[in-house]
């Protein structure tokens, strides 16, 4: 079965078909923003399961995190509970019920500091 078929049924737990799906379906100018995001979430929450869910990069605890989407504009690092996070830095984005995400276009442009802000936040909610 082809790591496509995977995706498809909804994933598998190896941070192999992250990678796969990295190199698959990120376009390559976008990479590095990625490989940014999975560092930084494996700093900050080491605890949390790297896999692909929804056919896309997730990052789980008691329950889904964050995640990351690839688009032909921009990289997309959403974080599932995010409408209640404190956003002093105003780079939350979206209308959904619940989940807000923040895009990044060019790696020298994104706001880590912010970033690991939204993680932690992320976490203390997940921690309840």
């Amino acid at each position: 079965m082809d790591r496509r078929s995977l995706w498809a049924r909804g994933g598998v737990e190896a941070t192999d078909t992250v990678d796969a799906f990295v190199e698959e379906r990120v376009p390559p100018e976008f990479r590095d923003i990625v490989t940014m995001l999975r560092e930084m979430m494996r700093e900050c929450a080491p605890q949390a399961t790297e896999r692909i869910s929804y056919g896309l990069p997730m990052w789980i605890g008691k329950s889904h995190l964050a995640w990351v989407s690839p688009s032909k504009r921009d990289i997309t690092f959403g974080f599932t509970y995010g409408r209640e996070f404190e956003d002093r830095y105003g780079l939350l984005k979206g209308t959904g019920k619940h989940a807000r995400h923040v895009k990044i276009r060019k790696l020298a442009e994104a706001n880590q500091e912010a970033l690991r802000y939204y993680i932690h936040q992320a976490l203390e909610r997940d921690s309840r």
